[in-house]
């Protein structure tokens, strides 16, 4: 109980009645009755649907300090996928009741996840035309794709093909570059492209 009430700060609301409690609160109270007796393995289903982004944190962080604190196995419904990459090493993706893919999410991610984006911000707008990333990197639409807004030029490559200090030294040597920001693909886009039957496995 010292465990659970530290985790998941239960002393503020312990002795409030339950229909005077926030959903955030409900939701940390319903955890640690579910975690009285130190269960082997907890079934857990949308746990942070509707909750604010710190009380979201904060179930995350209790979910994965249980984790490691009691060996605890922990078996996760939810359509958040920030849950997903926050909290879990496996993944089963269910689509109309079939098993569609069923394993590490680091595997999904470092076998389907091979595009990048790289943000370039660049001091003056008109040196995106000295830049020709598709002729210089020969490169077809499906591998390397440019596009910009304002004085921000965004590139989206294939890792596989050509590696991003490749991308950010011919930037550098085109035009005055002000700040680079780069994006790897989240997993939420490889799971909608999944569903998309662009992914075969």
């Amino acid at each position: 109980m010292d465990f659970l009430d530290k985790t998941l700060e239960l002393e503020e609301f312990i002795s409030s009645p339950v229909r005077t409690l926030s959903l955030g609160q409900r939701m940390r109270a319903d955890l640690a009755a579910s975690l009285l007796h130190n269960p082997k393995v907890l079934y857990l289903d949308e746990p942070t649907i509707g909750l604010d982004i710190v009380v979201k944190e904060r179930i995350r962080e209790a979910i994965k300090e249980i984790n490691r604190r009691y060996q605890t196995t922990i078996v996760l419904t939810t359509h958040d996928v920030d849950d997903i990459e926050e909290l879990c090493d496996r993944m089963i993706i269910i689509d109309q009741g079939k098993k569609i893919y069923d394993g590490k999410i680091k595997e999904i991610s470092d076998t389907y996840g091979y595009m990048r984006t790289i943000q370039v911000d660049l001091k003056y707008s008109d040196d995106i035309e000295k830049m020709d990333f598709s002729k210089d990197f020969n490169l077809d639409e499906e591998d390397l794709k440019v596009w910009n807004e304002d004085n921000s030029l965004f590139i989206k490559f294939n890792k596989n093909k050509v590696s991003m200090p490749q991308i950010v030294s011919y930037a550098m040597e085109k035009a005055e570059v002000v700040d680079i920001n780069i994006q790897e693909t989240k997993i939420e886009e490889i799971i909608k492209r999944i569903y998309r039957n662009e992914v075969t496995f």
